[in-house]
């Protein structure tokens, strides 16, 4: 089975931290980018930050300075630290993969994204 698992989502003051993992199974990992979504109520899905699969990254400017991904090859895990959140970092979180070929895979970009986790719910109030 291709499957990708949320976790550590929570409600946190703003100014606190969070860090989410989204565990991976059944991907042919030295092909696969692996990114973060989220989707605040009301509102567009929108990137949050990707990986490719030899660690180059980007970051959505709402977030840059303040979130961190990372990859784990052992584990297939990737993280998404999160330091200082605020209240418009609320909403759900998806890391979502997609199959990646030649030069596409020393980078990543938004677009595109094939198969996606359930979701972990992030609130950011006083």
């Amino acid at each position: 089975q291709l499957l990708l698992v949320e976790s550590g989502g929570g409600l946190v003051q703003p100014g606190g931290s969070l860090r989410l993992s989204c565990a991976t199974s059944g991907f042919s990992w030295g092909n696969v980018a692996i990114a973060w979504f989220r989707q605040a109520p009301g509102k567009e899905r929108e990137g949050v930050s990707c990986i490719g699969v030899f660690g180059g990254t980007k970051a959505a400017d709402s977030v840059k300075g303040r979130f961190t991904i990372s990859r784990n090859n052992a584990k297939n895990t990737v993280y998404l630290q999160m330091f200082d959140l605020k209240s418009e970092d609320t909403g759900v979180y998806y890391c979502a993969a997609k199959a990646v070929y030649g030069s596409s895979r020393y980078s990543c970009r938004f677009e595109q994204y094939d198969y996606w986790g359930q979701g972990t719910q992030v609130t950011v109030s006083s």
